[in-house]
């Protein structure tokens, strides 16, 4: 049997992926509550959001939006795939606990303001499943233009999503991309 390295390194960056998502499950939560949420975009899907992503760019930067939200759309339309990993956007609960900036939750609540678990709790996630793509040495990069973008699609609503893109090429895609934004 012959395979080509194309069909290979799509295997193995769907398995990374696998794995990775497996790693944001697994990793510790604040307050014993499970609200991660992790999928997996390729084809189709993939190029979808990296469509939205310039929609989205457009609006929030106008003329700038190649600065940042083209750059990365561009990244994620030549990646293999893309890791979606988020968590649900709801007050934990932790009595007497004032991280978030308010006296409770329900003051955080009110304000529109996040629980500041939801985003330690996403932070331990992403880097659980990064340091996966690591060890597979997958090539990856951390956006937040995808997860802003994730959150206004489809996908579960009141999420708080990151997208990480995953690369196996030549050179890494996600670095000399010689776009910056301010």
């Amino acid at each position: 049997m012959f395979y080509e390295s194309k069909q290979l390194e799509e295997q193995a960056v769907l398995q990374t992926a696998a794995r990775m998502c497996a790693a944001a499950r697994t990793a510790p939560k604040a307050h014993g509550k499970d609200t991660v949420h992790t999928c997996v975009l390729t084809g189709a899907e993939k190029d979808r959001l990296a469509e939205q992503m310039e929609r989205v760019g457009t609006r929030e930067m106008g003329d700038k939006m190649p600065t940042w939200y083209g750059r990365d759309a561009n990244n994620v339309r030549a990646a293999q795939a893309v890791v979606l990993i988020g968590t649900d956007a709801v007050p934990r609960g932790v009595p007497h606990c004032g991280y978030c900036g308010f006296d409770n939750c329900a003051a955080c609540q009110q304000a529109g303001a996040h629980c500041a678990y939801n985003y330690v709790d996403l932070g331990i996630a992403v880097s659980s499943a990064v340091s996966v793509a690591a060890e597979d040495r997958i090539d990856c990069r951390i956006m937040f233009s995808i997860g802003k973008t994730a959150a206004e699609m489809d996908f579960p609503e009141n999420v708080l999503w990151l997208g990480i893109p995953l690369s196996v090429s030549g050179k890494n895609i996600f670095f000399d991309r010689n776009i910056f934004h301010d």
